[in-house]
């Protein structure tokens, strides 16, 4: 199973994950980040190694952080490892909800591509859903 680790700035990735979990059920091997002004670069460093050391259970650890070029992103990057760590940016509850439940049997470099499909196929606009003819 890809081991799940969610780094956010503020409280973010530990709301992500609480609110998941209430949606879903426990989960194992998912652990969360939070990123506050007060913590360094490198005590955000040594928090995801150990994260990432206590989800992985040798078939890969997907970061899921909230956006592309800020501190957690950057500091995640530093992890990437082909076959071993990725990082998909961007993180929602939608995303967070699909890789803990579509994760088992999947290798990582499958989770991100499914993880980013389904994300960018998860974002609307509720008033062209509403205002569309019925179907049928």
């Amino acid at each position: 199973m890809v081991g799940i680790v969610i780094v956010a700035h503020g409280e973010l990735a530990k709301a992500l994950l609480e609110t998941a979990c209430m949606i879903v059920g426990p989960v194992d091997r998912c652990e969360a980040c939070t990123f506050a002004q007060d913590k360094s670069a490198e005590g955000l460093r040594k928090m995801l190694r150990d994260a990432i050391k206590k989800v992985d259970v040798g078939e890969g650890v997907m970061i899921l952080t909230d956006m592309f070029g800020g501190t957690p992103s950057n500091i995640s990057l530093s992890f990437l490892e082909q076959d071993r760590v990725e990082v998909v940016t961007g993180v929602n509850l939608p995303m967070v909800i699909y890789a803990l439940t579509k994760r088992e049997g999947k290798k990582l470099g499958e989770l991100a591509q499914i993880l980013k499909n389904n994300a960018c196929s998860n974002i609307s606009v509720a008033s062209e859903i509403l205002s569309a003819p019925p179907k049928g």
